[in-house]
């Protein structure tokens, strides 16, 4: 008996040795597969933020650089003006920059696109511009408006095809990688659900820690992955940790607001200028309010603009919008939308929200270049006598002066306005006063006074 009693006990012993051991087995395995999943999403997301999104942002960046080519070249045939040659060069040295960016990337994480020649295209590009200033010094301008209207478009219309497959390649990239967070979150939530509950009959202790620890977050991460897949960018993670879970809930709050903006800055920027619109603007001036930060709020707006557009059409109107938006960039230089920021509200009215001094600055500078720029876009007869004729709003023909600029400024730290309409309507009216004064102008509330603008004498005028 003592001896089948010690075979019995021998075998009990295995028993639960065994269980002890596919129970810490198991454990094992259920931490190494939620890590490993884990470190897998958390690749993917940074991924996702780190390099597909900078390829998106490249390849509109580089669009952005062979239009302003574009446009310098077809400018050059009116103007024939040296610093066309410049503006085409530098222009052409950006969208290289942003090739090389490419570049890097591809070379760093097996970037899913193919270049297709674009480096050629764009040098072949070059080329042409430079054979067509040739002929237009040589008096051949028909010859390089030929080249212009074949070669030359058809290579800007391959290199933008190109650049659009490489944006489309990232943009679907980046839903193929969503969709596999939500695979593998779902993938992980299962397996690790399956073996926690397995685990949970031989020690409930540990199956509970592992249910808590791991099964929890991931089901959250899950929901959030699926939701953000279905475009719902403002569903909040709640995970507090300071670990791979928490990196990643980290990495994935990032990301949602990194989709945000750049879906709001897609849909509210103006087409024309590629500046932030209203929704944009509005949301700064709030941020700025709330966080009680000093700021000057500032409205440009074009003067005699449409007896301008009637005469020469809106599309050279269009070039007088987007002059004005690159003296603003070119003023803002590297600061803009982080120390400076630039909106477009619509039509020919901009916005600058700056700190007061820097405000200043862009401001008066932007009313002192406008005032030597403006003039391209004229007639020699008409810049020369000062105005154009044209039709007022009741029919009649009359003088219209030439287009200037009025930009108004309020500054405020949180503790005068409630909201950015108040700001907004308050800017406004200063800035209806700046247009009722000769020539281009820039006023502020300090200039004219807050309660009787026309009686104050000071005013900054070009």
């Amino acid at each position: 008996m003592k001896q089948g009693y010690n075979i019995v006990k021998l075998t009990i012993s295995r028993k639960l040795l065994f269980g002890y051991l596919i129970m810490a087995l198991l454990t094992v395995l259920a931490s190494t597969y939620a890590l490993w999943n884990l470190r897998n999403l958390h690749q993917v997301a940074y991924q996702i933020t780190n390099r597909d999104f900078l390829v998106v942002e490249t390849c509109k960046s580089m669009r952005d650089s062979l239009l302003a080519q574009e446009g310098a070249e077809k400018k050059y045939f009116v103007f024939k003006d040296p610093s066309l040659v410049e503006i085409f060069r530098a222009s052409s040295q950006e969208f290289k920059a942003g090739l090389e960016k490419l570049k890097k990337i591809n070379s760093a994480g097996s970037l899913r696109i193919i270049n297709n020649n674009i480096e050629i295209l764009h040098d072949r590009y070059d080329v042409l511009f430079h054979n067509e200033i040739s002929l237009v010094k040589e008096g051949r301008i028909a010859e390089a408006l030929n080249i212009s209207d074949t070669e030359s478009k058809q290579v800007i219309d391959e290199i933008a095809s190109k650049l659009k497959n490489i944006q489309r390649k990232s943009d679907e990239a980046i839903n193929d990688d969503m969709k596999m967070i939500a695979k593998q979150g779902g993938n992980a939530i299962k397996m690790t659900i399956g073996i926690s509950l397995f685990s949970l009959i031989l020690g409930i202790t540990l199956a509970l820690a592992i249910t808590r620890s791991i099964a929890k977050p991931i089901k959250r991460l899950q929901k959030a992955t699926g939701l953000i897949a279905e475009g719902k960018l403002d569903y909040q993670i709640e995970i507090d940790r300071k670990d791979e879970i928490g990196d990643l809930a980290e990495d994935f709050a990032n990301m949602t607001q990194r989709l945000k903006i750049l879906e709001a800055m897609n849909l509210d920027a103006s087409p024309l200028t590629g500046l932030p619109g209203n929704l944009a603007i509005e949301n700064r001036i709030k941020e700025l309010l709330s966080a009680k930060q000093k700021f000057s709020l500032c409205q440009v707006d074009l003067d005699n603009f449409k007896p301008f557009a009637d005469k020469y059409g809106y599309a050279w109107g269009s070039e007088v919008i987007k002059e004005v938006a690159d003296i603003l960039k070119e003023n803002v230089g590297k600061n803009i939308n982080n120390e400076v920021f630039i909106g477009h509200i619509g039509g020919d009215d901009f916005v600058v929200i700056a700190e007061p001094v820097r405000a200043q600055e862009i401001c008066r500078k932007l009313v002192e270049d406008f005032a030597k720029r403006i003039w391209k876009y004229y007639d020699v007869k008409d810049a020369e006598q000062g105005y154009i004729m044209g039709h007022d709003r009741q029919g009649t023909m009359r003088k219209f002066p030439l287009i200037t600029i009025s930009v108004a400024s309020v500054t405020d730290d949180g503790s005068r306005f409630g909201s950015p309409l108040d700001m907004a309507m308050t800017v406004a009216e200063l800035k209806e006063y700046a247009k009722s004064l000769p020539g281009s102008n820039y006023v502020t509330e300090e200039d004219v006074g807050q309660s009787n603008y026309k009686n104050n004498e000071h005013r900054n005028g070009v």
